[in-house]
């Protein structure tokens, strides 16, 4: 957080430090900030696929799914797509969060295929693939979680996790119980 904040003092209008304040701000339940501050992001740099992503992320996870996916088809449709697939994690996580599992699917998976360790990504696709009734699968994803952190918890998850809305946030823990995740 402090890193960003001196980004920001530095040069208010450097989107990625706005993007990142947000980002922070998202993990610390300040909702409120990190929408602003993305939203912020988004206003300097409205062409960058991951800004537009970004807002969905945020979005999703306060509970405006249908502002999330509006963000998320707008970061598909960007000019300015970015190497890597850094984008489709957020996008996929929209999808997901705004109860559209099947949709989530293609984003999650091409992420990984960049970021083939990356927990976040492993976690969405085990409750997708639970909430659609695919055990196989999402018990799969489910071992790749515990590969990655043979530490998982979901008492932690679940305090960590940005989840603005008690509802949706049980619905992702029920999925990932029922993942076989513990």
């Amino acid at each position: 957080m402090a890193a960003a904040q001196r980004v920001v003092a530095l040069n208010d209008s450097s989107y990625l430090g706005h993007m990142l304040l947000g980002t922070v701000s998202l993990w610390q339940k300040q909702y409120e900030r990190a929408l602003t501050e993305i939203e912020r992001s988004v206003v300097l740099a409205p062409n960058d696929a991951f800004n537009h992503a970004s807002l969905a992320f945020v979005l999703s996870h306060i509970g405006r799914s249908e502002d999330a996916l509006r963000a998320a088809e707008q970061a598909l449709r960007s000019q300015f797509f970015g190497g890597g697939g850094q984008p489709l994690f957020p996008i996929g996580t929209a999808y997901y969060l705004a109860g559209q599992p099947a949709e989530a699917i293609t984003p999650l998976k091409q992420y990984l295929t960049h970021y083939p360790n990356y927990l976040g990504a492993h976690l969405h696709l085990a409750a997708v693939y639970s909430e659609l009734g695919k055990e196989a699968e999402a018990q799969a994803e489910a071992a790749e979680v515990l590969r990655i952190n043979p530490q998982f918890s979901l008492e932690v998850h679940t305090e960590r996790v940005p989840i603005k809305d008690s509802a949706m946030l049980e619905r992702h823990i029920a999925a990932l119980r029922k993942a076989g995740l513990r």
